[in-house]
Formats: structure tokens, sequence, C-alpha cells
């Protein structure tokens, strides 16, 4: 099976600063952003073919930012490059064009101005493929949403209303399709004079293709503003921070630890989140489909919160919203592992090491005992423990207060570390 990806960053994109340098290759982390998401797809192994789709004014700065992001891995790895058109939509069909020749079966069509996009979204994307035509990744809109009714231009009591959210996502990309049918509802458009679509899951909609929904990632935000370009660069910069820290603690051998008097410290952690609509909860890493979602900023994982807490307790670092705070948009709909490594990278930054953690899951229903071999499994791969160091339980509260009433999710956790003194 082949799998193309399309890039495309074709457009000016200037309202992000910069100048006359479109967003795209304006730099964050050191590198400029279309590096970062040639980097992503690179690394993707089950991407076999790459095409950017670039405006000819920016030959020059498209080609140094994909020798920057492949030149120290993937020397050998040779993306195609073609001249978009004037929209978006004419711009993909260029790449589709370009790529049909090497008849893959699906395409990802991915914007330039995503850099973290990860391994298990496009995964996602790509599995959802094996049952419909078309995929894309979204998240629910977590905002109460306004309309301005009147034509004055004003924002007063009687010119707005409120719009029902529910149902609404927003959408992402990487958009997944099966190649022929998307080629085919592109060219259908294009000979229909019909330009006006904001992404290539309007066009497979407008074409009758079968489209899914996948949940995105809300780290896989688009850069449109300065302040998202600052707000990637600091993100980076502290990714780049905590890799050294973290590989300068790795290459310290274990036998200095034990050499060195240990104290051991034990923290704990408690978190709840309300039930809300939805189909799925998220606990401990695992997605479990449910009569109800868990409201939140980030993925509402009330087990990995726990944890988190416990372990940043243990080291007096605070609680996970000092880390993390739920005002800051990166988080908004994050998957909690983020949260959890950090803790764990925290620790190791101190010479420390998890000795066990346990985690207790308050709630009526879903059913924890199913799923708790996976739950362990995941905090396992996450903070680099053998799974008979972590315990994860359950237990409900005899249909007494919120959660006996099914109200929310509670979970409490306990960490037990040691450090040198």
């Amino acid at each position: 099976m082949t799998i193309a990806a399309i890039i495309v960053a074709a457009g000016r994109g200037l309202r992000a600063g910069g100048g006359d340098i479109p967003k795209q290759f304006q730099l964050i982390g050191g590198a400029p952003v279309l590096s970062h998401t040639v980097k992503a797809f690179a690394c993707q192994g089950s991407i076999d073919k790459i095409v950017i789709v670039i405006h000819p004014d920016y030959e020059l700065l498209a080609a140094e930012a994909i020798r920057s992001a492949l030149l120290s891995k993937w020397p050998n790895l040779e993306p195609i490059l073609v001249h978009g058109g004037d929209t978006r939509q004419k711009s993909v069909f260029e790449g589709l064009k370009a790529v049909k020749g090497l008849k893959p079966e699906y395409v990802l069509i991915h914007d330039a101005a995503r850099p973290f996009i990860t391994t298990e979204l496009c995964d996602q994307v790509i599995n959802a493929l094996k049952t419909h035509d078309g995929a894309l990744p979204a998240l629910g809109v977590a905002d109460t949403l306004k309309r301005v009714v009147s034509g004055s231009g004003g924002a007063t009591s009687d010119s707005i209303e409120t719009v029902d959210r529910v149902g609404l996502y927003g959408a992402q990309t990487p958009q997944g399709f099966r190649f022929d049918a998307i080629f085919d509802a592109h060219q259908a458009a294009a000979q229909s004079d019909k330009g006006d679509f904001t992404d290539d899951a309007s066009i497979a909609e407008w074409h009758g293709l079968s489209m899914t929904l996948v949940e995105g990632h809300g780290q896989n935000q688009k850069i449109t503003t300065p302040d998202d370009l600052k707000a990637a660069d600091k993100f980076l910069k502290s990714e780049a921070l905590l890799a050294e820290n973290t590989e300068s603690t790795e290459s310290t051998e274990s036998t200095e630890i034990q050499a060195q008097q240990l104290e051991f410290r034990t923290g704990s952690g408690f978190d709840v989140h309300r039930l809300c609509e939805g189909d799925h909860v998220i606990l401990c890493g695992v997605k479990i489909n449910h009569t109800h979602g868990l409201k939140g900023h980030s993925d509402a994982d009330v087990g990995m919160h726990a944890l988190t807490d416990a372990l940043l307790g243990a080291i007096g670092e605070g609680d996970i919203g000092s880390h993390f705070p739920p005002t800051d948009i990166r988080w908004k709909g994050a998957a909690s592992d983020q949260f959890l490594a950090h803790a764990k990278e925290l620790v190791a930054k101190r010479s420390g090491k998890i000795i066990h953690v346990d985690v207790t899951l308050i709630c009526e229903a879903p059913k924890i005992g199913p799923h708790r071999a996976a739950m362990i499994a995941q905090l396992s791969e996450i903070l680099e423990i053998a799974e008979d160091r972590i315990s994860v339980k359950a237990t409900t509260t005899e249909g007494l207060g919120f959660a006996g009433r099914q109200e929310g999710i509670a979970s409490m956790a306990s960490a037990t570390i040691a450090l040198p003194t």
C-alpha cells in the first residue's frame, strides 16, 4: 500500500508578521515552520512520498526549509516540489496531479502551518480510510459561540445571539482520503468552476464521498497570528531544553544513583471532572466507549491528572495547573500523556527514580476491569517503569455523592519516588 502526503505551503500568509515572509517560513525553535512540518511527516513510517506545494516566489525559502528539515536524518528523502495556484483548492489539485503517477492508495493533505502533528493522529486518519472514502481530525467546540445578527457592526446585547455548539467541531488537518476518490472530487470541482471550498473535506462532501471524523489533537493548532508564532517558538524551545536535560540525566550511570544515599518520598494527587454530552471517556490514556464524555480543557483524563499531581507533589513542583494552565490554548483538548511525561522528566532531571504508582478511579460507570491491563501498559510506557510497579484499581461510592449520581468521575493517586540526598 502506497500512502502520499501533500503539504500545502503555497499561501502568502502574512498575518503572522515577518514583513514579506509568509508564516510557513517564519522561524520557530530555530527553524522555519515548514521545516518542522516536513520533519514530522518524514519520520512517519507509513508515509511513502511527500509532495510540497509552494508559491513560485518562495522557491529559495522552501528549498532551505526542506534542507533544514531533512539534512540530519533523512538526507536521501527527496520531496516532490510543485507550484500551487491562486487558491488553496487549486494548489491541492496541483499536488494531487503531481503524485497521481505513483498510484497511491491513500493521500494525507496537510496545512504547512500545522507543524505539531503526531504519528498517532496520522495513524488514526489512515485507519479510518479502511471503512470510509475520507477522514478528518476534529475537536469539539468548547467555547460558547456568538453570531452578530445586526448589520450595525456593533456588539450590543441586541445585536448578537448564541449559537448552539452541540455537534459542532473545528476541523484540522491532515485530512486523509482514498486517492482516486479525492482526485475525482477535485477534478469535478475544477470542471464545474466551484472554487469556494474551504478545505478538502468540503469538496469530498460536495462530491458525495463517505466521510468520518477522528479525534483531533489540541497540540495540532494552526499558526495564524504573531502570538501563535511566539507560542510555538516557546513550546519548541522548552521541548529542546527538556530533551537536553533528559539526555544528560540518562547518561548518568544508575550505579551512581545507587551509590548515593537515597531518600524516599510519596506524593498524592486528586482530580475530578464533570460528565457531559459525549460518547466516550479517556481514563489513564485508554479511550472507553461510554454514554457520556468528560468535560475539561484538555482530554479530561482524571487518572493521568491525579497521577501527574502525585509526581509533582513528591518533588515539590506545584500542581498540574501551574505547569499547564487551563487558560493556555495550547493545552485545549491536549492528550494528558504530555502532562504525565513532563512530570516524569522533572523527576529524572533531579536524578530521581519512580518506584511505584497507584491510581484509584472513582465512578459507577464505565467498568474499569476490562481496561485495567491496557491502562497499566499505557502508564508503563509513559513512565518507563515495569508494569508490576503500577497499580490501577476502581471503586464506586455506593450510589452516594456526585460520583454515585454519575455526575462526574474522580481519581486519587499516589507516587513513591527515590531521590539522591
